[in-house]
């Protein structure tokens, strides 16, 4: 599955590097954000999975707002709102460390309050066993997610060569 999920990503590079060329974040990262918020759907926000019908009914609702545009949303012009809305293109540092940070930021930080890692990033690893958000703001700490993490996602495309890393 990890592999699977790697090869999509990359499928999608060409895309990714418009908003990197627009906005200067790394390729890859979109990507991530794209596999975990849509699994790879071009017809959804990168904000949250939503139809790109329709401005976002979840959190965060209401996007991209009237200054953008009206909907239907182009995937581009959504996903470079939803970057934008995060200050990510004003971001310089985009170290490992960094970018861990910025994709557990963009998830929301309520695992950390709760002590576990979150699976948004390590949901695949040793690092993670179980308790999930189910739905915006509801915790349930006996489910155990399906969906492969960033953080394990991203270690793939970094062992076979697909993306450099500074540390």
């Amino acid at each position: 599955m990890l592999e699977k999920l790697a090869a999509i990503l990359i499928s999608h590079k060409a895309t990714y590097v418009q908003l990197e060329q627009q906005l200067g974040i790394p390729w890859h990262f979109t990507g991530l954000l794209h596999c975990m918020e849509s699994n790879f759907n071009f017809g959804t926000h990168l904000h949250n999975g939503d139809s790109l019908m329709h401005r976002t009914k979840r959190v965060p609702v209401g996007r991209p707002n009237s200054n953008v545009g009206d909907p239907p949303f182009s995937w581009l012009t959504s996903a470079a709102d939803a970057l934008t809305m995060m200050n990510f293109h004003i971001q310089t540092d985009w170290s490992l460390t960094a970018q861990l940070f910025r994709l557990e930021q963009y998830n929301g930080f309520g695992y950390r309050f709760r002590g576990i890692a979150s699976p948004y990033l390590w949901s695949f690893s040793d690092r993670y066993v179980k308790g999930k958000f189910v739905a915006d703001g509801r915790f349930d700490g006996d489910v155990v997610s399906k969906q492969c993490g960033a953080a394990v996602l991203l270690k793939n495309l970094k062992k076979n060569g697909q993306v450099q890393l500074n540390f």
